[in-house]
């Protein structure tokens, strides 16, 4: 009958990663004889199982397998006889007994008598086997003997083997492989989160890891090489002269540079001083941020009084002296105030924050200061409802420089034409609004349209937040040749500019 050995199979608890491994895992278990008797997969996950396999352990005998040994053996005992006769040998009375040739080599060691050795005054006995364990030193090393087993790992640099592969390549436990791993040095984490232990051989790196299934791995890479050395370095003192030629040569360069207005520092508990007058315009114009619409900018009082570390009580105040004051209940913007070639005026967010504002005189001069850099201004007369057109306007100057689109109308980025002309994009774009365009805020923000010579004009933004001019042949038919009215777009979708 079979003698049975019992192995339990299991995927870990996480399962698998693919089917493909899934499958080659029990693939290994039938090329290794192993019989599953048991199978049980996980509800949630299809890839993770346990069960139980067996395989024999011994082979099973026949009558035909003891037939044939049998008759094996008689045949090796007349062959001796024969052979013991012609050489004048033969055997007689005991000495034939002693002298009997062995049985056939069956294929299994002969029993070893067990039963004394628990037993302290029982003699040792030699084995030859053992014998062989005094040339130990030519046997490879622990290292040596696992490198022809060494995978490249898929998952990172170097190669690995597994202990479990290793126990079935040598016909060893993988208690023992794991002893000889902890004579080598070796340190077997607990878990697969745990840091890894190295050890160097042959200046090579070696380690140990255990992955999710709790499988034990053998890991090797070579030695990364040292790029450089950390050397400190030595202080250098400072002689008094060169300190000094130091502190000349940042006084005169404080002398060259331009003296900018700041606010007054004030001793502990008196309010910061800040300028008066125009001067504190020039204080507070470079920390104000850039309108999009316009050529002005806007800043919020809780910023520049953090910004000049003062009270935003004492800002507004300032303010005041430039006749700079909050608007009545109910106006969203007060009448600006002229302070030189600007106008100023001070406002409220929706979340109570007071902001001062301030843009050029009018878009027309801003639009008429912008110029190239050979002198020659850029025309911007606005266009008004019931005059037509002036003949320099700047969107007809502009005309040429537009490129015809697939859906026939004509565009082109006002960078670029700002770029073209030689001017500045702010002052390009301001240029624009004076002649009746609006910019729009967003993308798909229903533009408006200014009708010049049978084209209608507008401006739009693109998906990447960049301004386009266009221009298209105008549908409305004017009642008077001399008039051109602007009109509005009957959809919110503007002609795609490329």
């Amino acid at each position: 009958m079979a003698i049975w050995e019992y192995k339990v199979i299991t995927s870990g608890k996480g399962g698998f990663a693919t089917p493909a491994m899934m499958e080659k895992f029990l693939n290994d278990l039938g090329k290794e004889s192993w019989e599953i008797i048991a199978f049980q997969s996980a509800p949630e996950n299809a890839l993770a199982f346990n069960g139980l396999a067996r395989r024999s352990t011994q082979r099973d005998w026949t009558l035909e397998d003891a037939a044939a040994t049998a008759a094996k053996a008689e045949a090796d005992k007349v062959r001796a006889e024969f052979e013991a006769k012609f050489k004048g040998l033969a055997p007689t009375g005991g000495a034939a007994l002693a002298e009997e040739p062995a049985a056939a080599d069956d294929g299994y060691r002969s029993p070893v008598d067990t039963s004394r050795d628990q037993d302290p005054d029982a003699p040792d006995e030699e084995h030859d086997e053992w014998e062989q364990l005094d040339a130990e030193e030519e046997l490879p090393t622990f290292f040596d003997a696992i490198k022809p087993h060494l995978r490249r790992n898929q998952r990172g640099a170097g190669q690995s083997v597994g202990v479990d592969y290793l126990a079935k390549k040598w016909g060893f436990d993988e208690a023992d492989i794991a002893g000889a791993l902890k004579e080598c040095g070796f340190v077997i984490p607990d878990d697969e989160n745990a840091a890894p232990h190295y050890l160097e051989y042959d200046g090579d790196l070696f380690w140990v890891n255990i992955n999710r299934r709790g499988e034990v791995w053998i890991n090797t890479k070579e030695k990364p090489q040292p790029k450089f050395r950390v050397v400190p370095g030595a202080p250098v003192a400072v002689e008094e002269s060169e300190k000094q030629d130091d502190g000349q040569a940042s006084a005169r360069q404080r002398e060259e540079k331009p003296a900018e207005p700041k606010p007054q520092p004030a001793s502990k508990g008196e309010p910061v001083k800040l300028p008066e007058g125009p001067a504190l315009l020039d204080l507070i114009r470079p920390k104000m941020r850039r309108n999009r619409d316009d050529a002005g900018g806007s800043g919020s009082t809780s910023f520049l009084s953090r910004a000049f570390r003062c009270k935003e009580a004492d800002l507004l105040a300032a303010f005041a002296t430039l006749g700079l004051v909050m608007p009545e209940e109910g106006k969203d913007k007060p009448a600006p105030v002229q302070i030189g070639d600007e106008q100023w005026w001070l406002n409220r967010d929706q979340r109570g924050g007071v902001w001062i504002n301030g843009k050029p005189k009018s878009a027309e001069a801003a639009a008429a200061a912008v110029s190239k850099p050979d002198g020659t201004a850029i025309a911007a007369a606005p266009v008004e409802n019931s005059a037509p057109p002036a003949g320099d306007s700047i969107l007809l100057q502009l005309r040429p420089l537009l490129k015809g689109t697939r859906t026939g109308a004509f565009a082109a980025e006002v960078a670029r034409l700002a770029e073209a002309q030689g001017c500045p994009e702010d002052g390009f774009t301001a240029a624009l609004v004076a002649a009746g365009l609006k910019v729009p805020e967003k993308a798909r923000e229903k533009p408006v349209f200014v009708e010049l010579k049978g084209e209608i004009y507008w401006l739009n933004k693109n998906a990447k937040d960049q301004l386009w001019l266009n221009a298209k042949a105008s549908k409305f038919n004017s009642d008077d040749a001399g008039e051109s009215k602007p009109k509005r777009a009957r959809s919110r979708k503007s002609a795609p500019a490329e």
